[in-house]
């Protein structure tokens, strides 16, 4: 439902094109791992895939559980939540690896969270979590390397903004690119893995941040 409902509202608020590399390959029992700089990214994500024929399970914030209607569809559907800075944060990667192993292809976040920065424009993704790495070293999966760019046009900034940003985006339309790389497989230690992972889904974001012909900016 969510990819679905992802699919059919992001056209309404911007432009969404989609690239993969010559090689890019959805395994199954892969991990999907996105940069995360808006609120509005995870929808360009999913309607993205979509368009690929995918549709994964997502880590995301135990809170969208408590809403209803939205939390019975993410229980329904295999989605992870997530609970930060709580003694079941670790249930988190259980439920991942649980879902890998049946085969199913796995969305993370990195960053674990999106910038406090409130300019709307493109950076390269901030420092990795070691969840990842500690979830590849768990399972071996192989990690699909996504980048988008063009969703801190639609929300950014403060919650002033953000309610702004998203109540004109259906009259500016801004461009949305997803773009995926080849597969990668992190070998290593746990520091080692982060830092390959990061480096592979900063390159595939540096590809989606041109085709939009932002400016790229690879310090963070």
């Amino acid at each position: 439902m969510l990819s679905r409902l992802a699919e059919a509202l992001v056209p309404a608020f911007g432009r969404l094109t989609v690239t993969t590399d010559s090689d890019a390959d959805f395994a199954a029992g892969s991990i999907i791992v996105a940069n995360h700089s808006s609120l509005a990214d995870p929808a360009v994500v999913l309607a993205a895939l979509r368009r690929l024929g995918v549709e994964p399970a997502v880590l995301a914030a135990a809170g969208l559980w408590r809403i209803p209607v939205l939390g019975r569809a993410l229980a329904r559907e295999g989605h992870i939540p997530v609970h930060r800075h709580d003694a079941r944060a670790g249930d988190a990667l259980d439920g991942a690896a649980e879902a890998l192993a049946r085969g199913r292809l796995v969305l993370i976040y990195g960053e674990g969270g999106i910038p406090t920065r409130k300019d709307a424009g493109e950076a390269a993704p901030e420092a990795f979590r070691s969840g990842l790495a500690r979830l590849v070293h768990r399972t071996g999966a192989p990690v699909i390397p996504l980048g988008q760019a063009g969703s801190r046009r639609i929300v950014s900034g403060s919650p002033i903004k953000q309610v702004a940003g998203l109540g004109t985006a259906p009259l500016r339309r801004p461009g949305l690119h997803v773009h995926v790389g080849a597969p990668i497989t992190l070998t290593g230690d746990v520091p080692s893995r982060t830092v390959h992972a990061r480096a592979a889904v900063t390159e595939a974001w540096r590809k989606a941040a041109e085709r939009l012909g932002e400016p790229v900016s690879l310090a963070v």
